[in-house]
């Protein structure tokens, strides 16, 4: 065949771009000016340096006639307050003034825009205390002298308890209870059996920790005495039969072999465990009282609440398992215990909570009962339950109740129309009947209320609407004043976009469930980008960024200037909507991401710029766990994932939280949703971190999966921070950050990652 000349250049000119592209589809495109976009969207370089005034934290004044609050703005921090009776905001003190001040106290340049006053108290309208180098110091605000402040003295009974009249010290000694006469010195020893593990007014301090086999845990004490100081209560702290986790210490620089630490923890379906068991004295006649009160291990021991009525207290637990909780009601002078509530459930009890308002008879909780969890009432004079209000809708919070009978709660989802993970502050009264709705915008508002209660402040936003903080009329919930509003002007002109929201069906083929996907500012709907999911699971908690703030500290948008699209979603199993929706997790968390892997296929049907080929996953602790599941539930589906501090096995982790949502006694459903169980699994890329000093979730559950990945012959990476907890500090976050983005730099987006840059 015979080519012309012209077809000739055609065919080289072609040859020559074909060339040229797969030369350049090889070559790097991510650089270190990526790394640096990136670093500038992390929570620390955002927070009042490029968006100002997120969240306004009102502190209210002693006096309750107004407040005062912090307002930001580039390059200038205020400090104002407002009276309630004026509703106009004013410079809390002269900020020149202050400045000149300090400058001539230490002898140092303080700038009168943007001063730093950590702690700042304000004792009254003419003096303030804050702390400056480690010191406090109180400032006159008539004359601006600085002085340093002469703190009270620090009370010599930290090991003891003065009786409200006065009268009687409580105090411990060879592990016994004593009580002692301030007028007299006569000492009275109320328990006589207390022995070392067997320790009368002692509790079991989460994070006490042993060095060595033999070391003593922290000295712990604790008393709560009747206001009229005629009864006390205590626990006798049983750790006799209590398991112990251990840790090797490698971060002392001076040892050259490990500190071995231990603590108290008890693994689900334990029967080993700390144990608290309730006590009560009558301090006249210096003796026990012989209540009917179960010895309890202390992930779900007795709480009381002292009664308004003398010689009354009310009593709280849940059973072990989490499916019966009961508030009790002591009669302590007839020794007499009286069920006033009990709830039961088929799977679990989570959240329970009870308010007492005995000046109008009643005592107020929450339960899921009906399958939601609503507000309802018990009659404590003639008895019997009621609702306080109901409907298909989630309560969250009770936060005042009024002295005119006012009880003022935030709930979610009581408007059908609305996104139900924002809530909104209603008002019923005690005695029940239709709630009042107090804040009407269509956003998520976050409350707090002044400690009289005639005022509140209301910091509102969404996903996507930035902040507004009014004060508002507790009663009427009428906008009295604007205190700030958020100024994302700077972060804008860097091409931020908040992320966009979406629903998508579950998995019972009808619910809605809510996320949010980030996207890099120089987002091109014309190409492929890969999709992390941003996970955390545990159904105590909810991940749908529901106000302005949130979308920005978690840092997705950090992470999405690499070249992701990053996702965060609340599947059926999460808490905060109904019963039902909760439920689907309950002894089944290992089915938690099936609606993540739904949400995904249903945005790339949406969105062609999607890539469904290239999916990673990242989460810390539950969310750890949800990380590594993730590769060996799914491992066709998701390729890349960063697992931290994660619990991978709920056999190992601390007993209450597996046991509220996985159930109790222990069954196969533990070992059947294991990490562990299933390592041969793995496909992917899977990067497990941990810190070795995690005393919440204990590293051992990780070393576990890494010796069960090297026994399946899997290939995997490990990075073990020797002196981090639960959490990851200082250099040790920013590194583990770095370690996060190049495993997804490289495993995920196929590029080569870049170490050197800069956070700032």
């Amino acid at each position: 065949m015979r080519y012309l000349p012209s077809q000739i250049r055609l065919f080289c000119l072609l040859s020559i771009l074909v060339g040229f592209n797969l030369q350049s589809s090889k070559s790097q495109t991510i650089g270190k000016e990526d790394y640096q976009r990136a670093a500038s969207f992390l929570w620390t370089n955002i927070e009042n340096k490029t968006a100002f005034n997120l969240y306004t934290q009102p502190r209210w004044l002693s006096d309750s006639t107004g407040l005062w609050w912090v307002h930001h703005s580039p390059g200038a921090k205020e400090y104002r307050h407002a009276k309630f009776s004026e509703a106009k905001a004013n410079p809390l003190f002269d900020h020149a003034r202050l400045a000149s001040a300090l400058q001539g106290k230490f002898r140092k340049a303080f700038d009168a825009k943007t001063l730093e006053l950590d702690r700042l108290e304000v004792l009254s309208m003419q003096k303030i205390k804050f702390v400056v180098e480690g010191k406090t110091y109180e400032a006159d605000l008539n004359t601006y002298s600085i002085q340093a402040w002469k703190a009270e003295e620090k009370s010599s009974l930290s090991y003891e308890s003065l009786s409200p009249d006065g009268k009687w010290i409580a105090y411990t000694e060879d592990y016994n209870l004593f009580i002692r006469s301030t007028e007299t010195g006569a000492i009275h020893q109320l328990s006589k059996n207390g022995r070392k593990n067997y320790e009368y007014g002692s509790y079991y301090g989460w994070y006490d920790k042993m060095e060595g086999e033999g070391g003593e845990r922290p000295r712990r004490f604790d008393v709560n005495w009747s206001p009229d100081s005629k009864y006390l209560q205590t626990y006798i702290c049983d750790l006799r039969s209590a398991n112990k986790m251990y840790m090797l210490d490698w971060s002392v620089d001076s040892l050259y072999r490990p500190r071995l630490l231990s603590y108290y923890r008890g693994s689900p379906g334990d029967t080993n465990m700390v144990y608290s068991i309730p006590t009560f004295y009558d301090i006249s006649k210096k003796k026990q009282l012989l209540l009917d009160l179960p010895r309890l291990t202390h992930i779900n021991s007795i709480s009381f609440r002292w009664s308004e009525t003398p010689g009354q207290v009310y009593g709280y637990y849940q059973d072990r398992g989490y499916q019966k909780a009961q508030v009790l009601q002591l009669d302590l002078p007839k020794n007499r215990i009286i069920s006033l509530v009990t709830d039961n459930s088929k799977t679990n009890i989570d959240n329970f909570q009870y308010w007492l308002v005995e000046e109008r008879d009643r005592l107020l909780f929450a339960s899921e009962r009906s399958g939601w969890r609503q507000l309802y009432g018990f009659d404590l004079k003639k008895g019997g339950i009621y609702p306080l209000a109901l409907g298909a809708y989630y309560t969250h919070n009770v936060l005042h109740i009024s002295d005119d009978g006012w009880v003022y709660f935030l709930a979610a989802g009581k408007d059908p129309e609305r996104n139900p993970y924002h809530q909104h502050l209603y008002k019923v009264k005690v005695e029940g009947g239709e709630p009042i709705l107090l804040t009407p915008e269509d956003a998520h508002h976050s409350i707090s209320f002044a400690p009289n209660g005639k005022h509140f402040v209301d910091n509102y936003s969404t996903a996507t609407q930035p902040t507004r903080t009014v004060l508002r009329h507790a009663e009427t919930g009428q906008i009295i004043m604007e205190l700030g509003k958020a100024n994302v002007k700077a972060l804008t002109a860097k091409g931020w976009k908040a992320p966009e929201v979406f629903t998508a069906i579950g998995r019972d083929g009808k619910t809605k469930i809510y996320g949010a996907l980030w996207k890099p500012t120089n987002f091109n709907p014309a190409k492929k980008y890969p999709v992390i999911d941003h996970s955390y699971t545990g159904p105590h908690t909810q991940m749908f960024p529901k106000d302005y703030r949130r979308v920005l500290s978690v840092s997705n948008q950090a992470l999405a200037e690499l070249g992701f699209i990053v996702m965060m979603v609340d599947g059926l199993g999460t808490s905060g909507r109904s019963k039902e929706f909760h439920n689907y997790s309950y002894k089944n968390m290992g089915s938690n991401l099936a609606d993540h892997v739904l949400a995904l296929r249903q945005l790339a049907q949406r969105y062609p710029w999607i890539d469904l080929d290239r999916v990673g996953i990242f989460g810390h602790s539950a969310g750890g766990y949800d990380a590594g599941h993730a590769m060996l539930q799914f491992p066709d589906f998701y390729k890349v994932a960063v697992a931290s501090s994660a619990d991978h096995d709920f056999r190992m982790e601390k007993a209450w939280w597996p046991e509220m949502y996985m159930g109790w006694p222990v069954d196969a459903s533990y070992h059947e949703v294991s990490n562990i169980t299933m390592a041969n699994r793995l496909q992917g890329k899977l990067l497990l971190v941990h810190g070795a000093l995690d005393d919440n979730v204990n590293a051992s559950a990780t070393f576990k999966l890494a010796e069960a990945l090297v026994k399946a012959d899997k290939e995997f990476d490990l990075l073990i921070l020797p002196s981090q907890r639960h959490g990851y500090r200082g250099i040790y976050q920013d590194y583990f950050r770095k370690k996060r983005w190049n495993y997804f730099v490289e495993h995920l987006l196929g590029e080569k990652p870049i170490w050197d840059f800069s956070w700032q």
